[in-house]
């Protein structure tokens, strides 16, 4: 669901930005207001747990691959606004550091993954769930867990919603002299079904099961991380668990063939839909902006690829805890009730 450089024009990438400025100045406002400042650089583990899921592809229906995202997950854990920073700060450090994702349309990415998908997953979690408070017992309530996977998986699927409108509206919007698309190719007809059907099918469910699984773990073993006042720092198993999937993600390298949206301009011209070629490469993606990344697509030169992504999960990890960190030093946060 990344999308990459060059497939939105310039001033759709703009217009996305400027959609996430307020939702970003809120988000940070209410973390401030609402979360005890010993548990703000928490929310960086959140932010690990969406920037792992991310690298653990899976082949989707029409030879693509997807992935979780996680969203729904972090939002359950902290609040939906601590999700919408969490996943913005781990998709830009995709962007910058992997290729992962464009940096031009790292607005539009937000948008979809860090904004809709958190927000939406939660409003279903909620109304599905009740106003009855969770407890943090440890117990598993299963109207809770049949809440959070309808959550996430509508969450995410209305997320890819929000991506196959902005891909669809490219070729109507922006095309040369001879009509062929500058930017994005597919049009409405062609991205909504492609981006949708898979995710329906397959990426949905990924991620039901990524939320209801580490929820579950974290309730049962660290339930007191879960978006309630506490004084804990005592969460082993949770980065136990991050190192085991840290040492997992080489299985997100089995999944072979390209996400949807997401060729190289080397590639989308012999791109096949409903059987034919496209033929050409859309002006924008052939001269775009590009950005030399340290890691592109989570390898090293000379560095074997399992070992790459191994690396690069841990990069990642530890750059984001770090960062929450930091982040959180500024901050004054909720009184604890200690």
């Amino acid at each position: 669901m990344h999308i990459p450089e060059n497939y939105l024009s310039p001033s759709t990438c703009a217009v996305m930005t400027a959609a996430m400025v307020p939702v970003w100045g809120h988000a940070v406002n209410k973390i401030n207001k609402e979360l005890p400042k010993e548990k703000i650089p928490m929310i960086g583990v959140g932010a690990a747990f969406s920037f792992l899921g991310m690298m653990f592809n899976v082949p989707l229906v029409g030879g693509t691959t997807g992935h979780a995202v996680g969203g729904t997950l972090i939002a359950l854990l902290f609040g939906p606004e601590a999700a919408c920073i969490a996943v913005s700060i781990a998709l830009l450090l995709q962007a910058v550091m992997f290729g992962d994702g464009g940096v031009l349309a790292f607005g539009a990415n937000c948008f979809n993954m860090a904004f809709v998908l958190p927000y939406v997953g939660y409003f279903i979690y909620k109304l599905i769930a009740g106003s009855k408070t969770e407890n943090l017992s440890g117990k598993i309530n299963k109207r809770h867990v049949l809440a959070a996977a309808i959550g996430s998986y509508i969450g995410i699927n209305v997320a890819a919603l929000c991506a196959a409108v902005e891909f669809g509206i490219q070729p109507m919007l922006f095309k040369d002299s001879f009509g062929n698309a500058l930017y994005c190719p597919y049009d409405l007809s062609v991205s909504i079904p492609a981006m949708m059907i898979p995710h329906l099918l397959v990426a949905g469910f990924v991620e039901a099961a990524f939320t209801v699984a580490v929820y579950g773990f974290v309730k049962k073993t660290s339930p007191d991380l879960i978006y309630k006042d506490s004084n804990s720092k005592k969460h082993f198993s949770v980065f136990i668990l991050i190192g085991v999937l840290i040492a997992a993600t080489p299985l997100g390298l089995l999944a072979t063939g390209t996400a949807w949206g997401e060729w190289g301009a080397d590639e989308i011209a012999n791109v096949k839909n409903a059987g034919k070629v496209l033929g050409y490469t859309p002006k924008g993606l052939a001269n775009g902006w590009s950005l030399d990344v340290l890691m592109p697509d989570y390898t090293l030169a000379g560095v074997n690829e399992i070992v790459a992504y191994i690396m690069s999960a841990l990069l990642g990890v530890a750059l984001l805890i770090i960062i929450f960190k930091l982040f959180s030093i500024p901050f004054k946060g909720k009184a604890s009730n200690s």
